[in-house]
């Protein structure tokens, strides 16, 4: 049985999808063009073709990657309810005691984007576009009048902060914080952020 052929995109898709996985397996520092080639049965060629370099390959995994927590994300506070409901609903999917994966991923990368400008690139556009819909939809709330919150903008930067070094903690260093501390924390920290929520 012959192999259909992919298209340009498809066979990108393809690729992303086997450097993610190869770089979840290996870390990203380890991580070789081979690893992703011999992994889909293809040359190294082939994968140098749509990613002149690995750092470029790396980047561009991690974007891919980024992309459905970031379609969840917007999926979670496009919902019609109360700007406080969809919130509470994306701080708790994407805590590091909710369902999002890929902390793992995301902290190697981080490491590495301070030596790598591509991946640095990649990753605070991804952080840009993460704080950017949060703090979006606390101007709708307080806009709608379901709670106060002077600085929308740097309420979302001090939630997704404390997300994140929360991450570290969970995923780098087993047992520093039960998980059920971790959310009570999430859930505290929108409270203080979003101050007396109006009861509507």
């Amino acid at each position: 049985m012959t192999r259909r052929r992919l298209s340009v995109a498809e066979r990108r898709e393809e690729l992303l999808r086997a450097a993610v996985e190869q770089i979840e397996a290996r870390g990203v520092a380890a991580v070789r063009i081979s690893d992703v080639a011999s992994s889909l049965g293809v040359s190294n060629a082939l994968v140098l073709y749509h990613f002149s370099t690995k750092e470029k390959l790396v980047a561009a995994a991690f974007a891919f990657a980024a992309e459905d927590d970031l379609t969840r994300l917007r999926a979670l506070l496009g919902r019609r309810t109360t700007a406080l409901r969809r919130l509470r609903a994306a701080m708790r999917w994407y805590a590091p005691t909710g369902p999002a994966k890929g902390w793992r991923l995301w902290i190697e990368g981080w490491a590495v984007a301070l030596r790598e400008p591509a991946l640095r690139e990649v990753a605070r556009g991804l952080d840009r576009q993460w704080k950017a819909a949060i703090a979006g939809v606390i101007a709708e709330g307080v806009a709608a009048g379901e709670f106060e919150c002077p600085d929308p903008e740097g309420a979302a930067l001090r939630l997704t902060a404390l997300l994140d070094g929360l991450a570290v903690q969970l995923t780098s260093y087993a047992g520093a914080v039960p998980r059920s501390r971790a959310r009570q924390w999430v859930d505290e920290a929108l409270a203080r952020e979003l101050g007396p929520v109006r009861q509507r």
